[in-house]
C-alpha cells in the first residue's frame, strides 16, 4: 500500500519507499538546524491516527474492526520495507542519514519503542473496546473453553472434515531441522512429550491461510446473533489429533515478519522481468525483522524461536492473543447497520446522457468542456473506465496510450486495452512492474497484454513510472484529436471505490501534445526539455514547484497578496520544506493537508508561524495531490501523482497538470477551505510532532465530517443547464 495499496487496498494505506537519501539539504543560516520531524516516527503517528478511528465509539463497530485490521496491515508493511531497509543498511555498513541527525541504531530503537507502545494499544483496543462493542451488537468472538458440549461437537466435525486434512505439523529434532517460517504466517509452537520415553520434542504447525480466520461456531442463531472462534484457537484445542500418543505440554502462537523489500539492480542488457522474478523469489527468504508472540509464551519456547530465527530482544513483541488482527478483514458479516451507510457513486453530471435512458457519449461530453472528476464521490466506472471502454470499441479511435501502475486482478481497464489491440488499434501500455507488492500481478498483466498485441514497455531504466496518464487519439472528419486523462490515482476499479482521487478529462490540444511527447519519451528515446501544461519529474517538477513557492515568497515580501495550499500523502522532501519555511518567514499563508508522513514543523516562531498542517482520515483514503498558488490573483493549481518525497521528485516519472477552467479552480479552493476549517473534523499537527484530533465542538457535538458532506453535496449536483 505506492503503498497506494491501503486501505491495503483496503483503505488507509501508506506510501512506502526505500528512500534513504539525506533529508538534510544545503545549510541555510536563516533556518534552524533541527527543523525536520523524523519521518519514521511521523509515519507511526499516522498509523496511530488510524488506531484512533478504531477506538472511536461513535463509529460503526464493524468499521472500527476494519480500522484495527488496517492498522495491523499498515504496520506489517512498515516493518517489511522501512524497518527492514534501515536494518539492512546498518548490517551492510551503508550510511543511513536521518533527518534529525540521529545515529541509525538510535533511530531503530526509537521506532521499536513507539511500535511496542502502539501494538500494545492496538491489542487493548480490540480486547477492551471493539470486542465488547461487537458483543453488544450480537457478534461474539469466543474462546474454546467458554463453549458447551454441543458447540464443541459441532466444531469438532468441522475441524475433522475441513481443517485437519490440510494441516502439516513439522517436527524439530536432529533429523528434522528447524523449518522455514514464512513471513506474516500465523504459527503454533507446540512442545510435546513422548508418553513412553518421557522425551520432550518441539513442533511447528502453520495455520492455513486459505481457511477462514474466524470460524462460525454454529448455524443455530439468527443473523443478528452470531459467534466466532479464531481458527488458531480451534486448531490448538485439537492438537491431540495431530500428535497421537504424545502429551501436549505447551502451545503458543507466534508470527514472523521478514524483510520483503525488493532491490533490483537494473541493467539495460538484462531482461527486467526475469531480474524482478528472481528478486521476488529472494523476497520470500528475507531475514526476520520482527517476532510477535502471545503473552503466555514460556521462556523455553521463546528462547528456541529467538535462537533459530536470530532476532534480538528489541524485535520481540509480546502481545495478548489473538495475533495478526489484520485477520479482521475476514470477518465478513452481513450487517449494514454496523457499517457506514452505503454510498453509491454518482455519474459526473457532465457525462450524463441527454436523455435518461440514452447511452452516454463520453467523447462528446469531453468535447464540450474539461471535466474534473472527484472519486469515489463520482463514479470511476462511468467516467474513466467508460472512457477507455468506449475508446476501445470506437472505430474512429486510432490509438490508445496508457500507464498502469497498480490495477485490479480482473481489471476492465486491461480488458479494454486488449479489446482495442485485437480490433486493430495501436495500443501502448506502460506497465510499471516494480510497483511494490504488486510486481507479480503486473508481470502477469504485462504478458497477457503482449500476447494480445499491445505494445508493452516498462519505462526508463532507474525510474519508476508512477504518473497516471491515458491518451486517446481519434480521427474526427480527417482531423486527429487528442482526448486525455491525467489523474492522481491508479487505474484500479476496486480501489477507486475506496480512494479519494481527482482526474481531469480534456481535449485541450496542448495537454494532448504534452502527453504525446511524454509517452514518446517513456517508450522511445525522445528527450523533451519542456512541457506547456504539465510539470514532469524527475527533470522539471521540483524546479517548477520551487519556482512557484519562491514567487509567493517574493510577493509577500513586496507586500502583495500571496498564499500556498498543498495536499499530499507525504511531505518529506527537504528542499520543498525549506522553501515553505522561507515563504512562511516572509508571512505567506500556507496550508498543508497531508494524510501520512509530515517532516515539516508548523507553527515554530520565526520559521513556520504561518503554516498550518491538517490531516483527514475516514471511510475513504485521501489520496489526491493538489498544489495551489495565489499567483497575484491568477491562481496556479496543479493536480497529479507526486508526493513531496525524494523518490517522487528524483527517481520517478510523475506528472502534474495545471487546471485552467474557472469552475475547477473554484472547486479546488472550496475543497481546501472546507478541509482547513476549524469546524471540520481533522487532526492538527503541532511543532513537536504531536497530532491532536479535533472531532468534537465545545459542547461535545461532532464536527463536520468532510467526506460525508462531499457525498451529500456531489450527489445533489444538478445536470448542466439545457440538459435533463
Amino acid at each position: 500500500m505506492d503503498g497506494d495499496n491501503i486501505q491495503t487496498d483496503s483503505g488507509l494505506g501508506s506510501d512506502f519507499d526505500d528512500d534513504f537519501d539525506p533529508l538534510i539539504g544545503e545549510d541555510d543560516p536563516a533556518l534552524p538546524t533541527e527543523r525536520y520531524l523524523d519521518r519514521e516516527l511521523s509515519w507511526l503517528a499516522f498509523n496511530q491516527r488510524v488506531l484512533e478511528l478504531a477506538e472511536d465509539p461513535d463509529l460503526p463497530v464493524l468499521e472500527r474492526a476494519n480500522f484495527l485490521a488496517i492498522f495491523a496491515s499498515n504496520l506489517d508493511e512498515f516493518f517489511m520495507v522501512r524497518v527492514a531497509g534501515l536494518k539492512r543498511r546498518i548490517l551492510t555498513g551503508l550510511a543511513v542519514p536521518t533527518n534529525i541527525g540521529r545515529a541509525p541504531q538510535d533511530a531503530l530503537s526509537d521506532i521499536s519503542a513507539m511500535a511496542h507502545v502502539l501494538q500494545a494499544r492496538h491489542a487493548r483496543a480490540f480486547q477492551d473496546l471493539v470486542i465488547p462493542a461487537l458483543a453488544g451488537a450480537g457478534i461474539d468472538i469466543v474462546q474454546w473453553d467458554t463453549l458447551d458440549d454441543a458447540d464443541r461437537r459441532s466444531l469438532r466435525d468441522y475441524f475433522s472434515n475441513q481443517i485437519f486434512p490440510v494441516l502439516m505439523p513439522l517436527a524439530v529434532d536432529p533429523v528434522h531441522p528447524f523449518p522455514y517460517i514464512s513471513g506474516l504466517s500465523l504459527n503454533l509452537a507446540v512442545r510435546v512429550r513422548n508418553s513412553k520415553t518421557g522425551k520432550q520434542e518441539f513442533a511447528r504447525l502453520k495455520v492455513p491461510t486459505m481457511l477462514p480466520r474466524f470460524v462460525r461456531v454454529d448455524r443455530r442463531e439468527e443473523a443478528s446473533s452470531v459467534r466466532f472462534i479464531t481458527l488458531e484457537d480451534l486448531i490448538a484445542n485439537h492438537l491431540g489429533d495431530l500428535f497421537p500418543g504424545m502429551d501436549i505440554l505447551e502451545h503458543h502462537i507466534f508470527r514472523v515478519t521478514r524483510n520483503e523489500d525488493v532491490e533490483i539492480e537494473e541493467d539495460e542488457t538484462e531482461n527486467l522481468i526475469k531480474a524482478l522474478e528472481k528478486e521476488l523469489l529472494r523476497r520470500r527468504f528475507g531475514p526476520p525483522i520482527r517476532l510477535e508472540i502471545t503473552e503466555d509464551m514460556d521462556e523455553v519456547t521463546l528462547g528456541l524461536l529467538v535462537r533459530e530465527l536470530d532476532v534480538t530482544d528489541q524485535e520481540v513483541y509480546r502481545l495478548p492473543a489473538p495475533l495478526d488482527l489484520g485477520g479482521l478483514f475476514d470477518l465478513r458479516i452481513d450487517r449494514p447497520d454496523l457499517r457506514y451507510v452505503k454510498h453509491v457513486p454518482t455519474t459526473a453530471v457532465q457525462l450524463l446522457a441527454p436523455e435518461p435512458n440514452a447511452e452516454p457519449d463520453i467523447f462528446s461530453a469531453i468535447s464540450r468542456q474539461d471535466i474534473l472528476l472527484h472519486h469515489p464521490y463520482e463514479s470511476f466506472a462511468t467516467s474513466v473506465q467508460a472512457f477507455l471502454e468506449q475508446a476501445a470499441a470506437d472505430p474512429d479511435v486510432l490509438a490508445i496510450k496508457q500507464t498502469l501502475y497498480r490495477t485490479s486482478g480482473d481489471s476492465p481497464i486491461v480488458e479494454a486495452l486488449i479489446a482495442a489491440a485485437e480490433s486493430g488499434k495501436q495500443v501502448l501500455a506502460l506497465v510499471e512492474i516494480k510497483a511494490r507488492f504488486d510486481e507479480q500481478a503486473n508481470i502477469t498483466w504485462a504478458r497477457k497484454l503482449e500476447k494480445a498485441g499491445v505494445h508493452v514497455v516498462y519505462g526508463l531504466v532507474g525510474l519508476k513510472t508512477h504518473c497516471k496518464l491515458a491518451l486517446v487519439v481519434r480521427n474526427e472528419n480527417g482531423v486527429l484529436r487528442h482526448y486525455s486523462h491525467i489523474g492522481t490515482g491508479n487505474y484500479n476499479p476496486k480501489t477507486s471505490r475506496l480512494y479519494e482521487d481527482l482526474g481531469l478529462l480534456t481535449t485541450d490540444p496542448q495537454v494532448g501534445k504534452d502527453l504525446t511527447r511524454l509517452f514518446n519519451e517513456l517508450s522511445g528515446y525522445a528527450i523533451e526539455k519542456k512541457f506547456k501544461r504539465l510539470l514532469v519529474a524527475p527533470l522539471h517538477l521540483r524546479r517548477g514547484l520551487l519556482k512557484s513557492i519562491a514567487a509567493e515568497t517574493a510577493a509577500a515580501r513586496a507586500g502583495k497578496p500571496s498564499g500556498i495550499r498543498i495536499k499530499v500523502n507525504s511531505m518529506v522532501d527537504e528542499a520543498i520544506i525549506d522553501a515553505l519555511y522561507r515563504a512562511s518567514q516572509a508571512r505567506v499563508p500556507i496550508e498543508i493537508w497531508v494524510r501520512g508522513i509530515c517532516s515539516l514543523k508548523p507553527g515554530v516562531p520565526g520559521m513556520s508561524e504561518t503554516i498550518k498542517v491538517r490531516s483527514i482520515l475516514g471511510r475513504y483514503l485521501e489520496h489526491s495531490r493538489i498544489f495551489s498558488f495565489h499567483n497575484s490573483g491568477d491562481p496556479q493549481v496543479y493536480i497529479g501523482s507526486a508526493d513531496m518525497m525524494h523518490r517522487n521528485l528524483d527517481r520517478r516519472v510523475e506528472a502534474l497538470v495545471r487546471l485552467v477552467a474557472p469552475d475547477h479552480l473554484t472547486e479546488i479552493d472550496a475543497l481546501f477551505t472546507r478541509a482547513m476549517d476549524d469546524r471540520t473534523s481533522s487532526w492538527w499537527l503541532d511543532s513537536s510532532g504531536e497530532w491532536t484530533r479535533h472531532h468534537l465542538d465545545g459542547s461535545g457535538h461532532p464536527l463536520d465530517d468532510m467526506q460525508d458532506r462531499l457525498m451529500q453535496q456531489i450527489t445533489l449536483r444538478k445536470r448542466p443547464t439545457g440538459r435533463r
